[in-house]
């Protein structure tokens, strides 16, 4: 008798088994991509690496995005400005190429492209902005504008 209930589908594996490769992917069937990919040929899109992760810092003198995307080279990474002070981050990864010999046994690594956007607050000098990839990372930085310190006077009490 199976372990596992009939509303899972015919599954040949024991998901309950944590040594088996067999994964089960709750949206398996949807029109949209799954949540997991394993390696019996399921299309990895650009799901997983759509939301390529990004850090962003402030310091008293920048913004600082900072971006892991190992693998890629810096000519496959765009960094621009759109109007309204955004910042847009975006790539792709191409996926690995198959060969008919080739036997998959696990298919983790995401490929596809990521677009990121950030709206960049008013004291970004817009026209400074510059980017550098070293292994793998991805650093924009954003100079301040000063902050205008405001103007105090002294007001003369009558009376």
């Amino acid at each position: 008798m199976s372990m596992i209930p009939s509303f899972f589908g015919n599954r040949q594996g024991n998901i309950f088994d944590p040594f088996s490769l067999e994964i089960w992917d709750p949206f398996h069937g949807f029109p949209f991509s799954g949540a997991v990919a394993n390696a019996k040929g399921q299309s990895r899109d650009a799901s997983a690496f759509a939301a390529a992760r990004i850090d962003w810092k402030e310091t008293p003198e920048a913004h600082v995005f900072k971006a892991d995307l190992p693998g890629l080279k810096k000519e496959e990474v765009k960094v621009e400005v759109e109007e309204g002070r955004v910042l847009l981050i975006s790539g792709e990864r191409s996926s690995e190429k198959e060969e008919k010999n080739d036997k998959w046994h696990s298919l983790e690594r995401s490929s596809g492209k990521f677009l990121r956007r950030f709206r960049l607050p008013e004291d970004a000098k817009m026209d400074e902005i510059k980017a550098a990839m070293e292994n793998g990372v991805l650093t924009v930085t954003v100079p301040k504008e000063e902050a205008k310190k405001p103007e105090v006077r002294a007001v003369d009490i009558s009376g």
